[in-house]
């Protein structure tokens, strides 16, 4: 058995499902950016290959459900350190068992992506309510976040909707990636922080008052530090303009 390495795409880690049918069975899925080589085995790093990865999509799509299809692509977009190898082996008992997988939640395969798949959830829905905007020069939106998980693409459409006439964008400077959207279409590329525009004129002023404005509506006696870190986790504050640095 060997140890697949991949290029950190979703069509690597269905690459190497396939490579595992027919041509050796793998004993993990690891990015081959980040991999420790281990002396009790060997390995090979795996080229991307959109027609084997499809052969697999559509197997997964057909064999199992588009429901499981889903639930193993939203798994991929955690940051679980072993998410690559849990997804192979929920694929192989998709195989096996087909559609009634999902429902084997005492299985420890199936727990393990359950778990990935809502945690990417839970995070998506945070970011919906803990992007805060910036006007920025020439009255492009910016917000910065740094999630977890890889979850800009699941946001995407929630924003363009709510946004459809102003250009935006939301980076994640985690990744040094940006969701960057226009007239309601949108795409991810590449973002440093030094491609971003300067704040316009009005935006300082503009968060001083709603700094001003939320620290004056919060009734201090009924302060509950506890239960506003359970609905809004200490991780997202630095980047809320009610809470970070003005």
């Amino acid at each position: 058995m060997l140890d697949y390495l991949y290029d950190g795409t979703f069509e690597g880690v269905l690459t190497c499902i396939y490579h595992h049918y027919y041509t050796e069975k793998a004993a993990g899925i690891y990015r081959a950016d980040s991999y420790q080589s281990s002396l009790l085995g060997g390995c090979m790093e795996v080229e991307t290959d959109r027609r084997k990865a499809m052969t697999v999509y559509e197997a997964i799509e057909r064999k199992i459900s588009t429901f499981d299809l889903r639930r193993i692509y939203r798994a991929f977009l955690s940051d679980d350190a072993e998410k690559e190898t849990k997804i192979l082996r929920y694929v192989l008992l998709g195989f096996r068992v087909g559609a009634r997988v999902s429902s084997l939640h005492g299985d420890p395969v199936v727990f393990d992506v359950q778990s990935m798949e809502k945690k990417v959830n839970v995070e998506k829905e945070r970011m919906l309510q803990f992007v805060r905007f910036s006007v920025m020069e020439g009255g492009v939106l910016y917000a910065k976040v740094e999630p977890d998980n890889d979850v800009l693409e699941l946001i995407a459409g929630h924003f363009c909707d709510r946004y459809r006439n102003d250009p935006f964008i939301i980076h994640d400077v985690r990744r040094g990636k940006g969701l960057i959207a226009c007239d309601g279409r949108w795409y991810i590329s590449f973002l440093d922080e030094g491609d971003v525009p300067g704040l316009s004129e009005d935006e300082e002023k503009y968060r001083r008052l709603w700094k001003n404005y939320f620290d004056n509506i919060a009734i201090k006696e009924r302060a509950n530090p506890r239960c506003q870190r359970n609905f809004m986790p200490v991780r997202y504050w630095k980047n809320l303009t009610e809470t970070g640095p003005v």
